[in-house]
């Protein structure tokens, strides 16, 4: 598996992806206020990663947060610019985020690294830490198993993790966990979790 994979899966699917969950009103109400949280108010820009549509970052700019949509899909970025025209999106990749050391008060990353294999997160991970400013926020949302396994996502092959396992991964990259919520599935959405956590002093 490799991003380019990703993007081509993501690609084919753009347009069904948008109708499904390309608005705000589709995340779950708990969801966006532990997004909220932790992101708003936050004195600097803060990278939506792996954005899509770009419905979560236009929440966070309804927030008052300095908020900029990064997805390696074209067609996601074309349509957060017409549907959100205020808004600041680009094309862009995780692995390189392109910014300077220490400058980003805060990421999301909202179920965009489901699908790196184990061994390729704690780089990515890494590259997260590099850019984060001091006291800096990451929020993330994964899907959750028993084992750091692969499954058969609607889209292309994605990861579950325990959570505790994944927290130690943000530990491991310089990142302490500050909050965490879980759900399990119903039937419809796969158990997730969001978890926050701050960039730790060095």
């Amino acid at each position: 598996m490799n991003l380019d994979q990703v993007r081509q899966a993501y690609t084919s699917v753009s347009e069904l992806y948008i109708e499904l969950f390309g608005t705000s009103q589709q995340v779950h109400a708990d969801d966006l206020a532990f997004i909220g949280r932790h992101l708003a108010g936050r004195p600097g820009t803060v990278l939506d990663l792996g954005c899509g549509p770009g419905h979560i970052t236009d929440y966070l700019r309804s927030l008052g947060v300095d908020a900029t949509g990064i997805d390696m899909v074209p067609e996601f970025i074309a349509h957060a610019q017409a549907a959100h025209p205020s808004g600041s999106y680009q094309l862009g990749s995780m692995e390189d985020l392109a910014v300077a050391d220490h400058s980003i008060a805060g990421i999301l990353a909202w179920g965009s690294l489901i699908h790196l294999p184990p061994p390729d997160l704690d780089g990515v991970l890494a590259e997260f830490r590099r850019a984060m400013a001091p006291a800096g926020t990451l929020v993330v949302a994964i899907f959750v198993g028993d084992e750091a396994e692969a499954f058969d996502h609607k889209v292309v092959t994605a990861y579950r993790w325990p959570v505790d396992e994944f927290s130690e991964r943000l530990a491991r990259a310089g990142f302490t966990e500050v909050e965490r919520l879980q759900r399990p599935g119903d039937g419809t959405h796969r158990p997730h979790a969001a978890i926050a956590a701050v960039a730790a002093e060095r």
